[in-house]
Order: C-alpha cells, then sequence, then structure tokens
C-alpha cells in the first residue's frame, strides 16, 4: 500500500500472495580504521549505499533494476551504489535504521523511509533538509505549473500531496520514491450475476452508500453463503488498521493533527470518526474475516469471491494477474477519502557521500526512473508517469530487465491461487486486461493521489498508531460497541502520544 510500501501497509504482506521473494541480509558494517581516499569532490570513496526494505516486484526487481542503470554509467564509476534490503517488516526496520542511524554503525548513505518516519528522523536529526529546500509546504501542482513557494527547487512535477510526505516544519527532507493510496477492486463478474448490470458498478463518483446499497442487492442473491460478503479490508491490529480508520476519519471530516504534530481533536470528533468505521464494519456487510486480515488475507478473500468489493493499495492490479482471469475483477477510486502511503529517499545526516548521495537520488526520482517504477507495479509519485508523453520513458535497460522477469516462472509463478495451487506462469499464463484497461487504471491512481490524505504527521508516530489500533481494534471486535466511551479514552491517549508522553 501507501503503501505502503505503505507501504507501504501493502508493501509489507505481498509475498504470500504474490509471489515468493527472497530478502536479503542487512550488512551493517561496523566502524572501520581504514577510512577510503576521497574521490574528485573530495568525497569519500566507496559504495553509495541504500537502505530499503523489501521490494514487492520481487528479488532482482525494479529498484535494483534501477541501481545498476545507475552504475552502468560511465560518469558513475567512481561512485556506484549498493543497494542493502532490511529484513522484517516495517516496525523492524524502522528499529533496525534508528538504531544503526543513532549509533553510527551502520554506512548508509540513502535510507528508503515510510512516508510516516520522515518527521522523527528528521526531527533526530538523522537526515539532511534536500538543497534548495525554503520556508514553504510544497505547492507543486503535479502538472508542472503553477508558483513554487521555495519548499521544493527541484521541479513541480511531483504530484502535490505526494511531494507534501517529504516536508516537516516547512523544510523537504526527501523526494518522493514511490507512493501508494487506497483503491477500491471489485468483481464485475459476481455483480453481473447477482444482477447488478455494468451501469450500476462502481463509479468515481460513487459513495459509501453506493457500495452498501450494492452490498445489500448482493445479499439477496440466492448464491450467497455464510462464507460470503459484500467487501473486505485490512482491519488487523496493524497500519492497515490505521489506514482504515484515517480513511474514515478523514469522510467524517475529523483531522487528528496539524502539520506541526499538534493534536487537534477531541472527544466528539473521535466519535463521529469511529461512528464512520463502525458503520463501514458493520456486520452483513464486511467479510467477518476482515477484523483479522492483512493485505494479504483480504486478497485471498476476494480472489477466492467470498469478498465482492476490497478495498486494498495499487500493487494488487498487478498481482491479480495472476489470480484471476482479466474480465473478472476492475478498480476504481475509494469512496469518500483514501489515505496515502509509500517510501520517500532521504540521505543520511552523517554520510561521507552526501553529494553523491543527492545525485543518486535525483536519478532515482527521476522521470524516466518514475514511469520504471509505475511499469512495475508501484505507484509512481511524479505526473509525468501517468501521462502520454513519451518524452521520459522507462529507462530501456530497465524496461527490458522487468519485461523479462515478468514472463518468467521466477517473477509469475510462484504466486497462490484461491485454492493453494500454483498460478500459471510463462507459457499459458492468464494475460492482463490490455492497454486500454490499464490506461484506464493509471488515470484512476493518478485522480486518487492528487486527492488522497495524509496520516498524522508526528515525530511520535509510531506511538499514536499504536494508541489507535489498540482502541479501535477493541471497539470493532466488542459484541456491543460503545462510541463514546471509546472517544472518550481514545482522546485522552492520542494527547498523550502526540505531546510524546
Amino acid at each position: 500500500m501507501t503503501n505502503r510500501q505503505y507501504r507501504r501497509p501493502a508493501a509489507r504482506a505481498v509475498a504470500a500472495v504474490a509471489c515468493l521473494l527472497s530478502l536479503a541480509c542487512a550488512a551493517c558494517t561496523g566502524g572501520s580504521d581504514d577510512t577510503p581516499p576521497p574521490d574528485g569532490k573530495g568525497e569519500a570513496r566507496g559504495p553509495i549505499v541504500v537502505a530499503s526494505g523489501l521490494d514487492v516486484t520481487g528479488s532482482g526487481g525494479v529498484r535494483q533494476q534501477l541501481i545498476e542503470e545507475w552504475n552502468r554509467r560511465p560518469e558513475n564509476k567512481s561512485q556506484q551504489a549498493k543497494l542493502v534490503e532490511l529484513p522484517g517488516g516495517a516496525d523492524q526496520q524502522r528499529s533496525q535504521l534508528l538504531g544503526a542511524l543513532q549509533s553510527g554503525s551502520a554506512r548508509y548513505d540513502v535510507v528508503n523511509l515510510d512516508i510516516t518516519w520522515i518527521p522523527e528522523f528528521a526531527e533526530a536529526g538523522l537526515i539532511s533538509p534536500m538543497p534548495g529546500t525554503g520556508t514553504g509546504t510544497g505547492t507543486g501542482t503535479g502538472s508542472g505549473s503553477g508558483d513554487d513557494d521555495g519548499a521544493d527547487a527541484v521541479d513541480l512535477d511531483f504530484i502535490k500531496r505526494v511531494h507534501a510526505t517529504t516536508v516537516w516544519k516547512s523544510r523537504s527532507y526527501a523526494r518522493p520514491f514511490n507512493t501508494d493510496v487506497g483503491l477500491l477492486y471489485y468483481r464485475p463478474d459476481l455483480l453481473t450475476a447477482a444482477g447488478i448490470q455494468t451501469g450500476r458498478q462502481p463509479t468515481a463518483a460513487w459513495r459509501w452508500d453506493d457500495l452498501y446499497a450494492s452490498v445489500g442487492t448482493l445479499a439477496l442473491s440466492p448464491d450467497r453463503t455464510d462464507d460470503r460478503a459484500g467487501w473486505t479490508t485490512q482491519l488487523k491490529q496493524y497500519e492497515g488498521l490505521t489506514a482504515n480508520a484515517i480513511e474514515a476519519f478523514a469522510s467524517a471530516g475529523v483531522e487528528l493533527a496539524d502539520s506541526e504534530g499538534r493534536y487537534t481533536s477531541s472527544p466528539e470528533k473521535l466519535k463521529k470518526g469511529l461512528d464512520e468505521l463502525l458503520d463501514r464494519a458493520r456486520l452483513g456487510r464486511i467479510q467477518p474475516a476482515a477484523l483479522s486480515s492483512d493485505e494479504t488475507a483480504a486478497l485471498t478473500d476476494f480472489a477466492a469471491g467470498r469478498a465482492v468489493f476490497m478495498r486494498h493499495w495499487p500493487y494488487v492490479y498487478g498481482a491479480l494477474k495472476a489470480l484471476l482471469p482479466p474480465e473478472a475483477y476492475s478498480v476504481n477510486r475509494l469512496p469518500g477519502f483514501a489515505v496515502l502511503g509509500g517510501q520517500n529517499l532521504a540521505v543520511t545526516a552523517d554520510s561521507p557521500r552526501a553529494e553523491n548521495a543527492r545525485e543518486l537520488v535525483t536519478f532515482l526520482t527521476s522521470r524516466e526512473s518514475e514511469r520504471c517504477l509505475l511499469d512495475a507495479g508501484f505507484a509512481a509519485t511524479r505526473a509525468s508517469a501517468y501521462s502520454n508523453d513519451s518524452r521520459w520513458p522507462c529507462w530501456p535497460r530497465v524496461a527490458a530487465a522487468l519485461r523479462t522477469a515478468g514472463d518468467s516462472p521466477e517473477a509469475a509463478g510462484t504466486a497462490a491461487t484461491p485454492t493453494g495451487t500454483p498460478a500459471p506462469s510463462g507459457e499459458g499464463a492468464r494475460k492482463d486486461q490490455g492497454a486500454s484497461a490499464r490506461d484506464a487504471y493509471r488515470r484512476t491512481l493518478s485522480a486518487a493521489l492528487n486527492e488522497a490524505v495524509q496520516r498524522p504527521r508526528t515525530p511520535y508516530y509510531g506511538a499514536f498508531t499504536h494508541v489507535l489500533q489498540s482502541h479501535v481494534h477493541a471497539l470493532l471486535a466488542a459484541r456491543s460497541p460503545d462510541s463514546d466511551a471509546a472517544a472518550t479514552e481514545l482522546d485522552a491517549d492520542l494527547r498523550d502520544a502526540f505531546a510524546g508522553k
């Protein structure tokens, strides 16, 4: 998911369903008495080390391919780059990075941070502000036009709301690498079978009431069984639950904090958000297993037909190719608000190769690189990646590597089908939805990103999300949920969390 990534919430769970991925161990190299000689710029030689979480496109995926493209260029012969993938989930990766950077035990020059970590790492002085950043908050429109308020002197092609995730206290500390946003996937085949014709299926103008109406019609279908439900999402007690809660809160007009991380809500406002989430999770509407579902479980229920609608992240559009025939799935924007996920590239404060590292970040987030990320299944952070402008195609050698990986059994054949058998791959593999459907998907994704909301910006995000998850999950699991009492208790604990107590 966003993100994801994300996490990106989404990136953390895809391995079990989309493909079996190899995790590279993080080599946290200790200090050395031998200082590498400087290069021509006066910077230390040695590889520019990029620390990142799991690449959902697989071992040797698009992130590694972009690193290799950088290394192939003659001008970068003296400043080669190396990708180190950190093991474990997002919380473990965050702890590893914090510990390594605070102790100086790891030689990371660039870190690929979940968007929610930027305030924490910036406040701790572990990452450096990007050059040219001023006192604004980033006003790039994503169209390459408009006035720049000085927060990002690079360009305005970054999608405005996505670029805002790099900013803390009016300074940009990173460049957006890959983003994420909640989307609504649905099963046209199952809707049609229940008598819901094409004209009554999801559109960009759908509201939650429209989804509930379709869920009510599905409930009348004679084919409905106890294990079938209208829709599913990720309500397990982890970051996916936080994303769902923030989306419900935003739809109810509830904001938890301002741009400086100060708590701004109240019990009355929180009750509105909690009631909105309870309404979405009402029995008879949602797949009962959703309360314990993460990204993998939700996708499995959707692919098996146990849920007709599903809230999920963009990477699922590519993953469904291995699970369902092209006519059996589609995607649109999520009703109401969708939350952002994703990762941003930041240069570490103690990097002896800071200038070279910034050049690498610029390359990895260029128009061509962002098109590669989109082609590989990530959500790109630049508006140009979603356009039909042919001036900035994916780097040719990266594009060729991605095509080869996409056709190989290693890339497609290890995904599990809903029955647990290997998905078809290579020769005889299921076809995708075609160029027209892919273009429509990209337009949908671009529109969703341009209207998405952020999770709270705070250096205490870890404490915040833990508090929110524990209270919300308990409320959803209660036989007789009391949103008044839950809102009062949540308000008190959130005040402490945002204050760092």
